[in-house]
């Protein structure tokens, strides 16, 4: 399977509802690598890698959120798989 990046900037509700959480979980369940962290302009950014599927799975349900989040948008950025995460997925602060 066709290993990828992508790099994502979740706009909307999505700082101070437990998105960044919710998008650690989404990736771990998916075993999918990567980070995620908080914004100073209210967007959350992150960056997904592994298997193209999975990545693109985790990107869909993060696109939905937690119940409090409103995701109104995702700019998303596809590049070559880096292998740069280190494994797993954190929450930067």
């Amino acid at each position: 399977m066709e290993k990828t990046n992508a790099h994502v900037i979740f706009k909307g509700r999505v700082q101070g509802v437990n998105f960044r959480a919710f998008v650690q979980r989404a990736a771990e369940s998916l075993n999918v690598d990567g980070w995620v962290r908080n914004l100073p302009d209210g967007t959350v950014e992150a960056v997904f890698e592994g298997d193209r599927g999975p990545v693109e799975e985790a990107i869909k349900r993060c696109r939905t959120g937690p119940a409090f989040a409103n995701v109104t948008g995702a700019l998303i950025k596809w590049s070559p798989y880096e292998g740069k995460s280190g494994g797993g997925f954190s929450v930067r602060y």
